[in-house]
């Protein structure tokens, strides 16, 4: 008796795989069971029912298969995702959600995705993905020509992974029935219906099948049309309803105006980029006995551009002044300076300031006639509160590879001069800010480089940084001219590199002005380098 019990047990335990079917078909909940790389090895009844492209063989649809929890939407459902280590295999366990009506989650969704990103092909990647997954088996967007008579579009097709881009001819694409119209901001036919046996070859993918419904819509824009949508059904699927209809006119307005806000941010970038890049410091050229190297920083708040600012002229025959015995060359002149405010409205000052002095160089050359000149204008100015602290320093080339640097300084910090000896000395020259007052006081001062040695010209927002241990400490002049003596011996890049860094790490990431450094340095040859007069290495420098 107790073998026979024991027999009968053994039987009763082993299950046959088609009792194993039965009961995963039992389930209301849809049950996936795929190896680790993704592939489907088993899928209940309940599973296909949610997702007709779960199928053995075959990888689970990318949506499907988060990496723990989640609720998707997809194929016009919103489905519950579960997923559980099954041993070597992953299971999924997949059930239908409560769904707000189909047209209010489609215009949720709608609303999230395409807004989510300025970039137009982005765009319209989002809105040929909404079409997919609500409304039909294949949704392309037509972008509008480009003056090369070429189109980009963009296409999705349901159940397959991401969307496709491409370029072709205009011609090419206007073979889909509709289009001519709906690029030109009109709807064709009943509804935007098309004719879908006249699909042509490059709309549908190899392996689609035939077009059972066509809709081809245009996507109206702030003025002119953002592009055109087409929308097909497979041969075999009831044809766009009504409210599919009207969900296809929500998403081709929505998808419009997406695409239009996103190619006017595009445009507007483009036409800032080109404004910024004339307000950036110019790359620093080289200069036939002196070495220069510059860094300027702008604050956290303006961005790429700011309030400070510097520049290089360099010498032209018949730009000097009259002497008595002839016009004479004009020396090289660098400037550095710093206007009122930040940001754009004080990058277009500096801007403004850096234009003035090229125009009056053409006039004038000596520093302290053209800092008159520039407050003169700056006085002129209709916008309010044009003040301006500047260095302006003529660079002239004397015997024994010395420099002699003809300083005139308005309102600004004085340049320092590291000698080779590592002392540094505060140049005497001092001067009135500009755009305040109509009489400016300037007291000039030359200062002759020995080859090695160093002038700086920085602006307040390296000594005013507030920061160190506490924070609330300001960086001083006399931790700048410590910082600089330590440099001594440095080829000039080096030394303003690691000038730029010391202010960096006292502000150790706290709110910062803007900042800017502009160094010459005295001599053709660089021990530290070896380079020798005349080489022609560029090494200066601008970040």
């Amino acid at each position: 008796m107790r073998g026979a019990t024991g027999s009968t047990n053994a039987g009763a335990a082993r299950a046959t795989p088609g009792d194993m079917a039965a009961l995963l078909d039992g389930s209301d909940e849809g049950i996936v069971l795929c190896d680790a790389g993704g592939v489907v090895l088993l899928a209940n009844a309940a599973a296909a029912r949610l997702a007709p492209e779960i199928v053995p063989g075959r990888p689970v649809p990318p949506q499907l298969d988060p990496a723990g929890s989640s609720t998707v939407t997809y194929g016009g459902r919103v489905i519950r995702v579960r997923t559980e280590a099954a041993g070597d295999h992953r299971a999924l366990y997949l059930s239908e959600a409560p769904s707000l009506p189909r047209r209010a989650e489609f215009l949720l969704e709608a609303a999230r995705r395409l807004f989510a990103s300025l970039h137009p092909r982005r765009c319209a990647r989002a809105a040929v993905d909404l079409g997919t997954e609500f409304l039909c088996d294949l949704a392309v967007v037509v972008l509008p020509p480009a003056t090369n008579r070429r189109v980009e579009w963009i296409r999705a097709v349901a159940g397959r992974p991401g969307p496709e881009e491409g370029v072709m001819p205009l011609s090419t694409a206007l073979r889909v029935p509709g289009l001519t119209d709906a690029l030109a901001g009109l709807t064709h036919g009943s509804g935007g219906r098309q004719d879908a046996g006249a699909a042509p070859d490059w709309l549908l993918p190899e392996g689609f099948g035939p077009a059972g419904d066509l809709l081809v819509f245009p996507l109206p824009g702030n003025g002119v049309p953002a592009g055109a949508m087409a929308l097909v059904r497979r041969a075999g699927r009831p044809p766009f309803d009504d409210e599919a209809l009207a969900m296809v006119r929500d998403l081709a307005s929505r998808a419009g105006a997406a695409l239009s806000a996103a190619s006017l941010f595009r445009e507007q970038s483009a036409v800032n980029a080109i404004l910024i890049d004339d307000l950036l410091p110019p790359d620093l050229p080289e200069v036939e006995g002196m070495r220069l190297a510059g860094r300027l920083r702008s604050s956290q708040q303006a961005g790429a551009v700011g309030g400070d600012f510097y520049d290089v002229y360099m010498s032209e025959t018949g730009a000097g002044h009259d002497s008595g015995i002839g016009i004479l060359e004009r020396p090289p002149l660098i400037i550095l300076g710093d206007v009122c405010g930040k940001g754009a409205r004080a990058a277009v000052l500096a801007g403004q300031v850096r234009q003035s002095l090229r125009a009056l160089l053409l006039l004038e050359s000596r520093p302290v006639q053209l800092l008159e000149l520039l407050n003169r204008s700056l006085l002129a100015s209709p916008a309010p509160n044009s003040y301006v602290t500047l260095v302006l320093a003529a660079l002239r080339v004397a015997p024994d590879e010395h420099v002699l640097v003809d300083l005139a300084v308005a309102g600004h910090p004085p340049p320092l001069v590291l000698r080779r000896d590592g002392t540094v000395e505060e140049a005497p020259a001092r001067g009135s800010l500009l755009g305040a007052l109509k009489k400016t006081v300037v007291r000039p001062a030359t200062v002759d480089l020995a080859p090695g040695e160093v002038c700086l010209l920085y602006s307040d927002g390296i000594t005013e940084a507030f920061g160190g241990p506490t924070r609330r400490e300001m960086f001083g002049e006399e931790r700048l001219k410590e910082a600089l003596a330590s440099c001594a011996g440095m080829p000039v890049d080096a030394l303003v590199e690691r000038l730029e860094q010391i202010s960096s790490e006292w502000l150790a990431g706290g709110q910062q002005d803007d900042r800017a450094l502009l160094a010459v340095r005295a001599g053709g040859y660089d021990p530290a380098t070896g380079a020798t007069p005349g080489a022609k290495t560029v090494w200066a420098e601008t970040t």
